[in-house]
């Protein structure tokens, strides 16, 4: 009987295993600075949306507010240490679309789809070369063995700086003109040309200051003085809005020429410190 009875004896099922989580729970301060992305990349599709509506000077301060903050979610992620892989490609995907294909159809819908086909040429070539030099961007980043000094400058103009300045012809069409887009044939052709000179820009090896030294350290002689700079800038901008982006974009293409001889000359103080090390050896 006993045998009978081992045959039926009650099942008792094992208690299930934990199976374990493949992926945790994201840091918040991982999400943060995704999020300024999002909204940034939102700001530069809410720019295209606007400039088909005819409502070119709001579309104008999307990508400005856009560029804003594509500078403030770098440095949140520095700050809440929350650098990733991920966050520097929806960084770069973000900065196409605002920097180069906004600003490309913004000014195509202002005034460049006048000269039609010439036009949209000029708009791809704009948006293509900024694309190409975010990719350029992030190869250089990864290079370990740049000298430190090159990091205070960018290979080429930056891609909110080319979105700002190539919409010049704009700022300049909202200042004097009653409409504003900039109407006619010869103005959307002059346009045409600046827009791809800023293209070239864009992919050129032209070293352009980043300032990225600037603000670490401020002497305090110098505190009162950028306070109330900064506070001058600030009320110009909000009192003269248009006036005042048209200024800042050509205080910045003319500082491109000086920012190039500071590389030379600190390119040739590394070269002649190499042979001195190299003669040592």
């Amino acid at each position: 009987m006993s045998d009978v009875s081992d045959l039926f004896q009650s099942y008792v099922p094992e208690p299930p295993k934990e199976k374990k989580r493949i992926l945790g729970p994201i840091p918040i301060r991982l999400i943060v600075p995704n999020v300024i992305t999002l909204v940034s990349l939102w700001l530069g599709l809410t720019a295209i949306r606007f400039a088909f509506e005819d409502r070119l000077e709001t579309a104008i301060w999307c990508i400005v507010l856009a560029a804003v903050l594509d500078g403030l979610d770098g440095r949140a992620a520095r700050f809440f240490k929350g650098t990733s892989r991920f966050g520097i490609e929806l960084d770069s995907l973000a900065d196409a679309v605002n920097f180069g294909v906004a600003p490309a159809l913004v000014l195509y819908h202002a005034g460049l789809r006048s000269i039609g086909s010439v036009g949209w040429l000029a708009s791809l070539l704009f948006a293509g070369a900024v694309v190409l030099r975010l990719a350029r961007f992030n190869v250089m980043a990864d290079d370990p063995h740049r000298p430190e000094w090159q990091k205070n400058f960018f290979t080429g103009m930056p891609a909110p700086a080319c979105a700002g300045t190539a919409m010049l012809p704009l700022y300049i069409a909202q200042m004097f003109n009653t409409t504003p887009q900039f109407d006619g044939v010869a103005a959307a052709l002059l346009s045409a040309v600046y827009v791809v000179g800023i293209a070239f820009l864009a992919v050129s090896k032209i070293p352009v200051y980043s300032g990225k030294t600037l603000g670490k350290k401020v002497s305090r002689k110098m505190v009162a003085p950028i306070l109330l700079g900064s506070a001058l800038c600030f009320a110009l901008i909000i009192s003269f809005k248009i006036t005042s982006l048209a200024v800042l974009s050509i205080i910045f293409l003319l500082t491109i020429p000086l920012s190039a001889m500071r590389y030379r000359t600190l390119e040739r103080q590394h070269e002649a410190e190499k042979s001195v090390a190299t003669d040592s050896q």
